[in-house]
């Protein structure tokens, strides 16, 4: 197993992280704990020594089986991490009374990683003025937390300013090769790395679309590596920056278990023809992008009630990976038939407001013509 050396802290994890928010389920929503016991026990016994879970994984449910399984293995062989809701938190007290329902839960007296979650501009800067990050701090001292770090979705300048805020222990971005320029991306990755704070990296496989290609695209990783699933190249392209210290993956069967361990057993960077590779590949998908609606939402609301930034968002996504299955919840569900780009009466009042000067009406017909045809349904 492939491990990292995080020199700032003295410790050593294992490069692929277990993140328990994607565990099998029933039917009614539960965790199939049998299962999920069978695959994290795999794991462990594989070299995997980081486990990621949070408070509000599996509606509760996370830290609770978490805790339970673990127990039954030495504390001292594992780096457990989970995260304060910082949504949870209206009071200062509210942070101890979330942290001791943790370590119950977690069945541990001490979280090795504990981070603020989720963090953005707005959300940390209540943190701080409320005095969270500092009573963190003294929870630390008191050896309750090992280490103090956070997880971040927000554009680089909020990023900017949270790492600046104080010296942080590690932190956990989301990155992978089709998001290098979104949120945190490739310049936070950078800022970190000369800052000397270690990252763990969320969504290498950006929820597994990049694991599930259409013939053309998943035909040119082939060439690459015919014995190699198409979600390796996702992790090992991640893996490859030396400045990462854990990825994490939320498995949710036994062979995402075996082939993430694959990966990381024998690791390999990518090749210098890999990498060139990709960036023909990332350039391919972005040029399937339909129109240029950057979801600045000048154009709402719609008089229709047209849901018009999302619609694009849907098109777009579904024409650059080709798969109807990534954006069938969004199209079928979250818009439904009352937010869809058929109910567009043409007023053209959106058309004048968007600032990227879009045909948008014209557009949104071609939306529906494509969704409801479904040519990449598979």
């Amino acid at each position: 197993m492939e491990k990292r050396r995080l020199e700032k802290l003295g410790i050593e994890t294992s490069l692929l992280g277990f993140g328990c928010m994607r565990f099998p389920v029933t039917a009614e929503g539960k965790i199939r704990e049998p299962e999920a016991e069978e695959m994290m026990d795999r794991a462990i016994e594989a070299g995997v020594n980081y486990i990621d879970t949070a408070y509000p994984y599996h509606d509760g449910q996370s830290e609770p089986f978490v805790g339970k399984v673990m127990s039954k293995y030495d504390r001292n062989s594992y780096h457990l991490a989970t995260k304060l809701p910082c949504w949870h938190v209206n009071a200062l007290e509210d942070v101890d009374r979330i942290f001791s329902e943790q370590l119950s839960r977690l069945r541990t007296d001490y979280i090795d990683f504990y981070l603020m979650h989720a963090l953005n501009r707005d959300s940390f800067r209540k943190m701080a003025e409320m005095g969270c990050v500092k009573r963190l701090e003294e929870l630390k001292a008191q050896g309750k937390i090992k280490y103090l770090g956070f997880s971040f979705h927000d554009g680089y300048d909020a990023f900017e300013e949270i790492l600046s805020y104080r010296e942080w222990d590690f932190c956990q971005i989301q990155l992978n090769y089709m998001d290098a320029d979104q949120q945190a991306g490739m310049k936070g990755y950078k800022l970190a790395e000369e800052r000397q704070v270690p990252l763990v990296i969320m969504e290498p496989v950006k929820g597994g679309t990049l694991a599930a290609y259409a013939d053309d695209i998943t035909g040119r990783f082939r060439e690459l590596d015919p014995q190699a699933s198409v979600a390796s190249f996702a992790l090992r392209w991640v893996g490859s920056l030396p400045n990462v210290k854990v990825i994490l993956s939320g498995m949710s069967t036994m062979g995402q278990v075996e082939d993430n361990l694959k990966t990381f057993e024998e690791f390999r960077p990518l090749s210098e023809r890999e990498s060139k590779e990709i960036d023909q590949i990332v350039a391919l998908i972005k040029g399937r992008v339909r129109n240029g609606c950057t979801g600045c939402g000048y154009c709402m609301p719609c008089p229709a009630g047209v849901d018009i930034p999302g619609n694009f968002r849907i098109w777009n996504t579904y024409h650059m990976y080709q798969n109807y299955n990534m954006v069938k919840g969004g199209w079928e569900n979250r818009l439904g038939d009352a937010k869809q780009a058929k109910n567009c009466v043409k007023c053209g009042k959106c058309e004048k407001a968007c600032p990227q000067k879009l045909h948008i009406r014209e557009d949104l017909t071609k939306v529906q013509e494509d969704m409801e045809k479904k040519e990449f349904a598979f």
